[in-house]
Parts: C-alpha cells; sequence; structure tokens
C-alpha cells in the first residue's frame, strides 16, 4: 500500500470510528437511561428531544471528523458517499476500496469499544446502536426513506465539498448539520443511517457479542443509501455541468 493512500486508509478508519463511537454511543446511552426509567425505546421520555440529541451528536462528529481528516483523505466516513464520488469520478477506482474497507473496519471497532466501554447493557437494551425500521414501517418505505436522506446528503457534499467554486472553509459544519437534520427527520422511521458502515459495524458487533440479529434489514441499509448517494452525484453533476465543477478539490487528490 502506498504512503499516501495508507495514510488516507487510516484517515477514514479514524473518522469512521469516532463517528460510530459517539453517535451510535449517543443513542444506545440513551436507551439505557430510558430503560433504568423504566420506559422502552428513544422518544418515549423526551420525545422529539432525544432525536434532536443524537442527531447533534452525530452531526458534530462528522462535523469535527471533516475538519481534522478532511485534508488527509476528504473525510468521506461512508461507502455510499465513496461510491458517490467513484462513479461521478471524482476518486479512484482503488482508493475507493481502501476508503470503504476501512470504513467498514471503523465502524465496526467504534461498536466493539462501545461494547468495552459500556458492558453488556450495551448490547441487550442499546443493541449497539443498531439501525432497524421503526413500528408500523415497511420494508419498501424504510428503503426509501433511506435513499432520500442520502441523496439530501450526497447533494450537499458534492455542493459543498466537491465543487471547486464552493465557499471554503464550510464543508465541516453544513455536512455535519445535514447529517443532523436527517436523523432529526428520519430517526425514528428508520434509525436514518444514511451510512452502510454505520449499520453494518453494529449489526456484525451485536451478532458476535450476543446480541439482536437484524441482518434481515441489512439491505435497506446498503441499497437504499448506494442508490440516493448514486443519483445524487448524478444530480448534482448535471446541475452544475456548465459550470465545470464536480472535481475535487487538490488537497484531496493524489
Amino acid at each position: 500500500m502506498p504512503c499516501n493512500i495508507r495514510k488516507k486508509f487510516f484517515a477514514e478508519l479514524l473518522g469512521t470510528f469516532f463517528l460510530v463511537f459517539f453517535g451510535t454511543g449517543s443513542a444506545v446511552v440513551t436507551l439505557l437511561i430510558t430503560d433504568a426509567a423504566g420506559a422502552t425505546g428513544i422518544g418515549p421520555l423526551g420525545g422529539l428531544g432525544d432525536w434532536i440529541a443524537i442527531a447533534l451528536a452525530f452531526g458534530l462528529t462528522v462535523m469535527i471528523c471533516i475538519y481534522v481528516f478532511g485534508k488527509i483523505s476528504g473525510a468521506h466516513l461512508n461507502p455510499a458517499v465513496t461510491i458517490g464520488l467513484l462513479v461521478t469520478k471524482n476518486i479512484a477506482l482503488i482508493d475507493s476500496i481502501y476508503y470503504i474497507v476501512a470504513q467498514v473496519i471503523g465502524a465496526c471497532l467504534g461498536s466493539l469499544c462501545l461494547f468495552l466501554c459500556l458492558g453488556a447493557p450495551a448490547v441487550t437494551i442499546g443493541g449497539l446502536g443498531a439501525t432497524a425500521p421503526g413500528l408500523g414501517v415497511s420494508y419498501l418505505q424504510a428503503m426509501f426513506a433511506e435513499f432520500l436522506g442520502t441523496f439530501f446528503l450526497m447533494m450537499v457534499v458534492m455542493g459543498v465539498a466537491v465543487d471547486k467554486k464552493a465557499e471554503p472553509g464550510f464543508a465541516g459544519i453544513s455536512i455535519g448539520m445535514t447529517v443532523a437534520a436527517v436523523i432529526v427527520v428520519l430517526g425514528a422511521f428508520t434509525g436514518a443511517s444514511i451510512n452502510p458502515a454505520r449499520t453494518f459495524g453494529p449489526y456484525l458487533m451485536d451478532t458476535l457479542l450476543g446480541g439482536a440479529n437484524l441482518w434481515a434489514f441489512f439491505p435497506i441499509y446498503l441499497v437504499g443509501p448506494i442508490l440516493g448517494a448514486i443519483c445524487a452525484a448524478f444530480a448534482y453533476a448535471y446541475l452544475a455541468k456548465d459550470s465545470g465543477v464536480c472535481e475535487l478539490p487538490q488537497p484531496f487528490q493524489e
């Protein structure tokens, strides 16, 4: 592995680790508090406030990771984003493979460390923050919601981070707050993953540590986000075609 891609690999691994540890950690802590109060699920005690708190944990973590790791790897932290950039030729195929592998490993390590910090209740009660459709939400409805959430996220990524005409310095806060907004709205419907790695990590660790088996839902969080990111990347490329955008800023290139 060349030195440059090795550094990008490690940056993506660390960034996704922090995203899962702090993001899903906020969901796990919320569930543990709710359980201690004799209730179940996210929302019974704080209502929408619970989802806002979780959304801010995710959004702020994404924002910080972009400012820390963006100049190294671009801070994708999400296989769907990486694939969206791949299909619009903003990242090389070999680099995208390294990125996705790093993101998946980082997500798994984030869930494992969450278990090591909080113990068995993080799995048995918190489910390590694993995502699943809400009550009454069908499989296709959940997949469509994940598609829309990721479509919105990818449009913002293209507009504020990939477009070379974007105002510098705003990518982190713009993308982070987009993640937060999506989670506030979609959290109760799907858990608002919008990130296959963010779902894969908790699913795998739950399986290995004796938690719930939710793998039947994984296509929702794989197909929906990837299709959403691809469609958004092409849509933005079309909108910006005459402006000569859709090229990664110089620090993100080889």
